[in-house]
């Protein structure tokens, strides 16, 4: 067998050191397969960028030898960057049942549904990519349809789990097939690709149906008050449990938020959930009925900006406004980054005169340290790999491999880029490929870089000054202006001294730049924005953005 066949390389390209935009490639030969295609939301930082999708580079110069894109869910941190490589790589899709609902979706929403090979995969099935051999295995998490992967490559067998916990009492579906992952290990296990998000939490992850017993006594505790509940739209499980709560205690359900509507609309097509009859009704028809026979499912639960909950609290949704006494319910806990902006709208919603719920209405769907103790005793890896997660994610991660009892050695913490490769004798980073974030503005993608957005942070910290020019074309002089415009940096009403003394310091300047006859314009708007720019921070401590405009007349 060729040499080259008995190493695999895996290069993960996103989802490692934060908590989103998970993509990795494994290679094998001339084959390459892609594991997941996710996108990561913006930083605060990150002024007007809606999405960051994965730097495909690498991906894109070695397009003829990909064999397929595999998909463990269908959450926006594993498929929502899949419409923007699509459009440049067009690879087949392989995904289980509810996963492709969704990434079909997607695709229709970019005109790509027709020029996308796709293939839904059941739990216990493989799919042969070249040297690979992909195996689907039953795994439980927030979502259902969620699968891991043994990836059965000539060097060994590599163990993918996606996103997962152990919930022996699932709300759809069945449990995590505990038993393959046994067996995978008793014939022997290369590389663990474990999740790392909870693995700073000690014990278990709660079953899903804790929440749906919770939300049994909300609803018999508020049976005089309107429901507002907001969770995350892709949890079907967690929708689920509020229809069967609604119906329990007699209340009309509505679902809000684009996305919430688009996905139920789904998993209902699909068979993923279940709604009584006479139990879903529109928004417009919620006026025909009381408060207290009402319960509402939104978005926003993330204190998104444009989310349902969000327009809710902030009094600019069109249908639904907060009356006092309404009983807010967030079924989710604010992701790393977000709490900021959670409780900015639960603030909102408190002025208003809601009351806001917010313990022991959420579990998350990742495990616990228990559970990848569990998952490591099963599948007795060689080498192990943490993925999904922060660099502290990572690094407590390793250190349970090593209470595991593997060497410390055999463990990993990759950077987003790396290569390693492995076989049976070796474990090594031996290379590095471009990697990291695209980011997205509105139909732009990539078109906006560092440069730009570090003019967008200094625009929103400083503001902007326009300096507008005329000059004679052969001498040079100032026929007229300096005209200033101002925009973020002071109230022009209030500063006309202050801009006085601006157009001072501009003539001032372009008396000196007369007197050693430049005539180079870019000379002269580098001089200008010197010279104000050392003005306006001895006056008032601020640096503004400032554009000179020149303009001649012959």
């Amino acid at each position: 067998m060729n040499k080259d066949l008995q190493s695999v390389k895996i290069i993960p390209l996103g989802g490692l050191e934060q908590i989103g935009m998970n993509i990795t490639a494994f290679e094998c030969g001339n084959d390459i397969i892609i594991v997941d295609c996710g996108l990561a939301f913006p930083d605060d930082d990150m002024l007007g960028i809606d999405l960051v999708i994965p730097d495909i580079t690498y991906l894109q110069e070695n397009r003829s030898r990909i064999r397929g894109l595999l998909v463990t869910h269908g959450h926006e941190d594993h498929i929502g960057a899949i419409p923007y490589v699509e459009q440049q790589l067009q690879i087949p899709i392989y995904a289980t049942k509810l996963t492709m609902g969704l990434i079909e979706y997607k695709l229709s929403e970019h005109g790509l549904l027709d020029s996308v090979r796709r293939k839904v995969v059941s739990y216990g099935q493989s799919v042969n990519l070249g040297c690979f051999r992909i195996e689907f295995i039953r795994t439980n998490h927030s979502i259902a349809d969620s699968a891991a992967f043994a990836i059965h490559t000539p060097a060994g067998v590599i163990v993918h789990t996606g996103d997962f916990k152990v919930d022996y009492t699932p709300v759809f579906g069945g449990v995590i097939d505990l038993q393959r992952f046994g067996e995978l290990g008793k014939k022997g296990v290369l590389c663990l690709m474990a999740d790392s998000t909870n693995v700073e939490r000690p014990g278990y992850t709660p079953s899903e149906k804790k929440v749906g017993k919770r939300f049994d006594h909300l609803f018999d505790d508020n049976r005089d008050h309107r429901l507002i509940i907001a969770t995350f739209a892709s949890n079907v499980d967690r929708v689920q449990q509020i229809i069967n709560s609604a119906q329990k205690y007699g209340r009309k359900v509505v679902l809000e938020g684009r996305s919430m509507v688009n996905i139920m609309n789904i998993a209902a097509e699909l068979g993923y959930i279940h709604v009584p009859d006479n139990t879903l009704i529109d928004i417009d028809m919620a006026k025909e009925y009381p408060d207290e026979k009402l319960v509402y499912v939104t978005t926003g639960s993330q204190g998104e900006s444009m989310a349902a909950l969000s327009r809710i609290a902030a009094n600019i949704h069109k249908q639904i406004s907060i009356v006092p006494g309404d009983v807010v319910i967030f079924s989710s806990n604010p992701i790393p980054g977000n709490e900021k902006s959670v409780y900015r709208v639960m603030n909102e919603l408190e002025q208003k005169g809601a009351r806001v719920i917010h313990d022991d209405t959420h579990v998350s769907g990742q495990a616990c340290r228990e559970e990848l103790k569990l998952i490591y005793a099963l599948t007795k890896p060689k080498y192990a790999l943490p993925v999904h997660g922060e660099f502290r994610h990572l690094k407590k991660h390793k250190e349970l491999a090593v209470e595991m009892g593997l060497p410390e050695e055999n463990v990993k913490l990759l950077r987003t880029g790396d290569v390693l490769t492995l076989s049976e004798e070796f474990f090594e980073i031996t290379d590095h490929v471009p990697a990291g974030g695209v980011l997205v503005d509105g139909l732009g993608v990539g078109d906006v870089g560092n440069i730009v957005l570090r003019d967008r942070q200094h625009l929103a910290e400083n503001g902007l000054i326009v300096v507008a020019l005329t000059l004679d074309a052969l001498t040079g002089k100032v026929l007229s202006g300096p005209d200033i415009v101002t925009r973020g940096f002071v109230y022009v009403r209030e500063s006309e001294h202050l801009l006085e003394e601006c157009r001072m310091v501009i003539w001032d300047t372009m008396e000196k730049i007369g007197e050693k006859k430049i005539t180079d314009w870019g000379r002269i708007k580098n001089a200008i924005r010197d010279a104000l720019g050392e003005f306006l921070w001895q006056r008032t401590k601020r640096s503004p953005m400032i554009l000179p405009v020149l303009s001649e007349v012959e």
